[in-house]
Order: C-alpha cells, then sequence, then structure tokens
C-alpha cells in the first residue's frame, strides 16, 4: 500500500509516531509553498518517501490511500478529488462539515468501488470495545453524561479578534465540530441513532465556542458537552440501574474506566498504553486489503448518521457554514 497525506499539523506528526506500525510501502506528503519547510523537516524526521505540491500530480501517481488531514472546510472537496481520481480515502474527523457532503462522496465511492473511513478512533480501542460489552452489566440505562471540555490556547487570539480556523465558521470550525463530534462518537457507537436530538451552545462570532447536546432514547436520555472557551476535570459515566461505568479521561483517550455496582463493588479494566492512531489505521488498512466493505460499510453509515445529528443541531442555534450554502 502506498499512502498520500494532506497536510502538515498536529494530528499528522502525531500519526507519525505510530507510523513505523503500519504495513505501508511508500508515504508521500502534500505540501504548500508557505508550508514547504515544514513538509520537508516532516519526511526527514520520519524517513518518508516523498513530497509533492501540486495535488492533482500526486493523484496521478500510484498512491493507493489518501489520508486527507487538512481543515474541515476542505475535507470533501479534497476527497472527492480523490476517489474520482481511483483512491481510498482516509478522512480526519469530522469526516465532512455537513451529510450532504458525505453522502455525495458516498455515491462517488459506491460508483467507483473505493472505501471512505472517517478517522475517528474511539470506535478502534480495544477498551472501547470492552466498554461495549461491559453496559450488559449495568442493568437498565438510565443517564449517560460525556464531556471533553478543554480550554483552546486559540481561545485567547478568538477574543482579540484574530480568528483561527478552530473557531472560523467559514471553514466548518466550532467547539461541536472539534470536540464534541468525540463523545458523539462514542454515545451513537454505543446506542445507535437517537429519537431526538437537540444542542443547545454558547455562540460567539457566529461559531459555537461550546454547547451540550441532549439526546432522547426514550428510556434514557444522554447528554454530550464539547468546549472550548472553559474547562473542567473529565468525568464520562453510562449510569443504569444496577451499576455505572466511569471514564476520568477524553473518550478518544480511552483505555481504562471503573464498573461501580450498586452493593458497593468495582472493577476497573485497564488496557495497553498503546498509541491511540495505531489501531484506527492498521484497520482501515486491513479493510482495504481484505475488501472489507461490510465493515466499511457500517462504520460508514455510522459517520452518516452522526452528521445528519450534527447538522440538525448546528441548525437549531443557527450556526450555518460556508460549506451550507
Amino acid at each position: 500500500m502506498k499512502l498520500g497525506i494532506l497536510g502538515t499539523g498536529m494530528i499528522v506528526k502525531d500519526l507519525m509516531k505510530t507510523y513505523d506500525e503500519f504495513d505501508v510501502e511508500e508515504t508521500y506528503v502534500l505540501g504548500t509553498e508557505n508550508t514547504k519547510e515544514e513538509t520537508e523537516k516532516l519526511i526527514d524526521t520520519y524517513c518518508l518517501t516523498g513530497t509533492y505540491y501540486d495535488y492533482d500530480e500526486m493523484l496521478k501517481s500510484d498512491i493507493d490511500i489518501i489520508y486527507c488531514a487538512l481543515p474541515n472546510h476542505l475535507h470533501y472537496s479534497f476527497s472527492k478529488k480523490a476517489l474520482e481520481a481511483g483512491k481510498h480515502v482516509i478522512i480526519e474527523k469530522p469526516v465532512t462539515a455537513n451529510a450532504k457532503e458525505l453522502e455525495d462522496l458516498i455515491e462517488i465511492a459506491n460508483q467507483n468501488h473505493l472505501m471512505i473511513f472517517e478517522a475517528m478512533n474511539i470506535h478502534y480501542l480495544p477498551a472501547y470495545a470492552s466498554l461495549k460489552e461491559d453496559i450488559n452489566k449495568l442493568g437498565k440505562i438510565k443517564i449517560v453524561s460525556f464531556n471533553y471540555s478543554q480550554y483552546s490556547s486559540r481561545y485567547n487570539a478568538f477574543k482579540e479578534g484574530n480568528i483561527l480556523p478552530a473557531f472560523d465558521f467559514h471553514k466548518a470550525g466550532g467547539a461541536l465540530m472539534d470536540l464534541n463530534v468525540y463523545n458523539i462518537h462514542a454515545l451513537m457507537g454505543l446506542f445507535g441513532k437517537p429519537l431526538d436530538n437537540r444542542y443547545m451552545a454558547n455562540i460567539e462570532k457566529n461559531i459555537d465556542t461550546s454547547g451540550m447536546m441532549m439526546f432522547d432514547y426514550g428510556h434514557f436520555k444522554a447528554i454530550t458537552i464539547g468546549a472550548k472557551d472553559c474547562k473542567a476535570p473529565v468525568m464520562n459515566t453510562i449510569q443504569g440501574d444496577k451499576a455505572a461505568i466511569v471514564v476520568n479521561t477524553s473518550l478518544n483517550q480511552l483505555k481504562e474506566y471503573t464498573v461501580y455496582y450498586n452493593d458497593g463493588k468495582s472493577e476497573v479494566k485497564s488496557f495497553e498504553d498503546k498509541h491511540r492512531l495505531s489501531y484506527e489505521f492498521k484497520e482501515f488498512i486491513r479493510m482495504i486489503k481484505e475488501k472489507d466493505f461490510k465493515k466499511q460499510q457500517e462504520m460508514l453509515n455510522l459517520s452518516l448518521e452522526i452528521a445528519k445529528v450534527m447538522v440538525k443541531g448546528r441548525k437549531q442555534e443557527g450556526i450555518v457554514f460556508d460549506n451550507d450554502r
């Protein structure tokens, strides 16, 4: 397999820490004139194959997979070109700015027998798979509360009028897209599509700097909180009438959780301290090599349902991206 990486941001550098574990023969990075120094440094530091500064030239090559790690508003256009050029695509979360864009990519991929993956690592963590099974120990689920609040260094610049992509509605930013997306993936990966959802957000300069999404599952209720303008100690809980599960890290870092039973007993589940991105990329490569379209489609259907939930929530608060127009 040959990999083409779009972007040189923090998530790409994070991925490189576990890159040696992947079954990839060659890796190229697409840079721009503005990021040339950073791109060349990335190649040298991690001994990658080479660079491209023209996307069309990269797509003409024999690269098999494009990993799109660009700002949110560019996911659709760059991934569409990759699919039209016959490449599989791994798209950094959130997969697209809205559900319509993802539906369009899925149609193109299906026509060309190609695969699309949303790089949402939660679903591939061993601890998350175990937590899914341990849900059965809780009895009837009553309340779920997930919180990912992380004060952003970019928020200070935002308040001063320097609007970076993470807080830019022109670039599909905001707390829902950046942080709460993790909580929503974790929730819907466990419990599926809700009966209804409602977003309430703190809006500044047409973007949500923090907010909470409420979900109605009929027999239980859930809330997911994502904040970039404030922070708090992390605690994620799933409460049933027999026991509760508590996670004291953000869910994309899930390596340990505790089951607390009503009789006072508790059970700690711990998993190997391995890089969080290694599991998802290994699985993406496996699905491509083995042509496991069934598993890929299952995950893609989940990504689409979540995209619809997030669009509905944004509309409720009047958050409109340029990609929506």
